[in-house]
This record gives structure tokens, sequence and C-alpha cells, in this order.
């Protein structure tokens, strides 16, 4: 057990090695995340003694946050530490100011996860440890979280949000030294004359983590020194169970989840825990934050019970998605951000223009005997503009001309995403409405040039 070893570098090498030896493929590359403090150094040092066995690559990531008067100098310490291991390092400046109203901790969090989703590597190498491994399970008790937010940070895991709590990166994410405790991190630190950088933020007892680590965790160590391996231990069996309730929810999911919706049918025929278990698991799998259990409830009892024809629009995650309702589908999506609804963009031939007011692109692709005549939108200025109510065009030659409201209405666009489509102009003739319809004066005949114009 971890408590019961004998504390000393050896074992701790030994031990990092093995695990990482069935784990990692030979040739490798490797980020370590470098905050500077004693955690990622001994790591970095570890790394950087086993890595030529098996051919890993190392490199290092320091995030300055600049939240701290000593950032300057935590990032010239990672930079030397680097420079005489010959382990090339990357820096990476944030600006925390944008997100402080998740609060100093989240935002921080928030950016080193993006920093980390930009680099390229095989695997993040983090310094979790068995110490924060508690102090995690502690925290999210306290926050009242279920299951799978009191489980375990695994050994090694796919960053696909859970894992780094919001981290959406290519890589995979391995925590060395995640069964050992702290204590043991710092006698390797110590026998091998290693040097760190402090943050003074981890003396301030005002933070709940620093609180726990200083005033709750040794008085319970007093009384239960094995606590490290039996709470480990409690995390790994909610993990256990939260596999159980996934492996429910895709039961539960059958046809009802597609096209990044889900059917409101389905969720009304389950029993509410299940509903509840389905509606978070189709919330995961679109990458979205978690509701608050208040949230989960409200969303839930919106979608399952409001009349067919009800707005319904609950925002969570601190504003930043929201969950809707239309048709019978459930619909989880980013809140969409301002744009100027007077916005008129030409088109002078460009491949692709970007449309701010979905923030996505407007491809053009050439084509022959397909979409919009090349030659009729030489009769005046191509512009692409909002919609500002009243349009109107006729879809086909043997079709009477139709309200653009009743064309949206017919091919099932979203309400919320009425507005925001590009609508193409030549002059002052509504030409095309991406994805829905084509003015038939406009439309390419066989063997014509025309032009296909596409949201991506």
């Amino acid at each position: 057990m971890a408590n019961s070893r004998k504390l000393n570098s050896v074992n701790l090498a030994r031990q990092v090695e093995e695990g990482l030896s069935t784990l990692l493929p030979a040739g490798s590359s490797i980020l370590v995340g470098l905050s500077g403090g004693v955690d990622s150094v001994v790591l970095l040092h570890l790394l950087h003694q086993i890595a030529p066995r098996f051919f890993w690559k190392i490199n290092a990531l320091h995030v300055h946050h600049g939240i701290s008067p000593n950032a300057d100098c935590w990032a010239d310490f990672c930079a030397a530490l680097c420079a005489r291991l010959n382990i090339p390092l990357c820096i990476e400046r944030v600006d925390i100011a944008p997100l402080r109203a998740q609060g100093l901790e989240a935002a921080a969090r928030t950016l080193r996860h993006a920093a980390f989703s930009n680099q390229y590597c095989d695997f993040v190498a983090l310094a979790h440890h068995a110490d924060d491994q508690v102090e995690t399970l502690f925290l999210q008790l306290l926050r009242g979280a279920g299951v799978k937010g009191a489980s375990a940070m695994p050994v090694l895991s796919k960053a696909d949000g859970p894992a780094l709590s919001g981290y959406t990166g290519r890589h995979k994410v391995v925590r060395p030294l995640l069964h050992s405790p702290r204590q043991e991190i710092l006698v390797y630190a110590a026998e091998h004359d290693l040097q760190w950088v402090e943050d003074e933020s981890n003396a301030d007892d005002s933070y709940p983590r620093n609180f726990l680590r200083h005033q709750l965790l040794p008085l319970l160590g007093e009384k239960f020194p094995a606590y490290r391996d039996t709470l480990t231990r409690s995390t790994q069996h909610f993990a256990e169970a939260g596999e159980l309730l996934d492996d429910l929810a895709r039961i539960d999911a059958g046809q009802a989840m597609s096209a990044e919706t889900l059917s409101v049918a389905a969720l009304q025929a389950l029993s509410l825990p299940r509903a509840k278990n389905l509606l978070r698991y189709y919330l995961h799998r679109l990458g979205a934050s978690m509701p608050q259990v208040v949230q989960l409830d409200d969303m839930l009892h919106q979608l399952c019970g409001a009349r067919d024809d009800a707005v319904v629009c609950v925002s969570f995650g601190g504003g930043e998605w929201q969950v809707r309702r239309y048709q019978g589908r459930v619909y989880a999506l980013r809140a969409p951000g301002e744009f100027d609804r007077n916005l008129v963009l030409p088109w002078q031939g460009e491949a692709a223009l970007d449309w701010p007011a979905t923030g996505t692109n407007i491809r053009f692709l050439q084509a022959v005997g397909q979409g919009i005549s090349l030659a009729k939108l030489q009769r005046a200025k191509v512009t692409l503009r909002q919609r500002r109510g009243g349009e109107s065009l006729r879809p086909s030659s043997n079709a009477v001309t139709r309200t653009l409201k009743n064309l949206l209405q017919e091919h099932r666009v979203p309400p919320w995403q009425r507005d925001r489509l590009p609508l193409l102009y030549c002059g002052e003739e509504l030409v095309c409405v991406p994805g829905v319809a084509i003015a038939a004066e406009y439309q390419s005949a066989e063997g014509v040039a025309g032009i296909l114009v596409q949201l991506a």
C-alpha cells in the first residue's frame, strides 16, 4: 500500500517506469505540464531519466497565467530547468481577465486545458498524485457531486472532456504519479537535490483545496493512516458505477439520439432517474458543460412538460450553453453571440467567406449543371445579407412563390437559426438561402457553369 512502502527515489522511479512501459508505446511524444512546482519538476526529471530506454520524445509546456507577481520568475525557472535537461519548452501566456466570472481557479484551469489542446503530442503527462486524488474526491462530495463527479482520475485516459474537466484535445492524458503520495515525491526531490518554485497561493487556506490539504487531511491521517488507499478504492468504485450508468444510457438512447439531437418522447418514456441519466449522457457526448442538479431538474421538466408549441430554452454552464426543444427533439448548443443584423457582405468570387452570425464559413464550390448559374450572377452586385422579414422566392419553375418563413418551417430549420442564416442576393433579388432553396430563375441548367453555396 502507498502509505506503508518505504519512501525512496528508487521505488518511485521503478514504479513509474513499470507503470508507463505497458501504457506508452516506444517512440511516443510526451508533453509534460510543467508549473515549476515540486510535483511537475519531479515528473519531468523522472521522464527525462526513463525516456531514452523507450525512445520517448519529451517536451514541456508552462502556462503563464500572469496571476501571481512571481509568474515571470516561474517561467524563467522552467526555461532554465528545461535548458539544463535539453528538453524543449513552450511557454504559453494566457489572459485570465475575460474568464474571471468563472472564478480564479476555474478560469486558470480552463486556460491551461486550452493551451494543452493547442499542442502536438501523443500524450499529455500531468503530475497529479495520490493526495490530489483524495482532495478532489472531498471537493466533489462537498459540492454534492454524483457518481461521475466522485469517480477516480485514471492513470491513462482519453482527453475527451471529463478527464481534464473541459480539455478537448486529441491527446491522451497520463498521470504517472497518481498512485504515489506527495511525501514520496518530496523524498525523491530531496534525494536528487532538485529545486522548484513555491506558489504563494498554496499557503492560503481560504482556497478549499488548501484547507483540505493543510487542515483536514493531516487530522484525518492521525486517525486513519491508510485513508489515501481506502478513499482511492472508493473513487474506483464510483468510476465503475459511472461506467454502468453510461451503459444504461447507451441502451436507453437506442434510436433516440441522432444528428446531435435527442428525442423528447424517449425522455418522457423513462423513469425520472433514467431520464436524468440519459440527458446527462447526451450533454456529455456533445462536450457540453454538466448542469447543476437544480438546472438539470428544471431542464428535464421544461423539455418534457411544456406545451408542444412552447419555446423552451434553458441556459446552463455559466450561460455558455443552451438546451432547446423543437419538433419533439432536444438540441444542446453553445449560446449564440451577438451579431450585426445590418451586415452586408459582398461576394467577389472568393472560395469561402466567414459568416459572423453563425460563426461558420460559407463555401462557394464550382459545379456544372448544379446550384446557381454563374452567368446570371453577373447581372448585378452579389451580396450576403441577414433576414429582415417579408422575403420570398420561387423554389422551382413549377412552384408558386413562397415566403421565406414558410420555406424555413418546411425545411425544419430551428427558429433560433432562422434570423442568422445568410441570404444571397443579386442586386435586390433574393437568389439563394443555403441549404433551403435557390430561386428558380437563377438555377443552373444542364451543362452550365454553376456555384454551390454551403454553410461549413
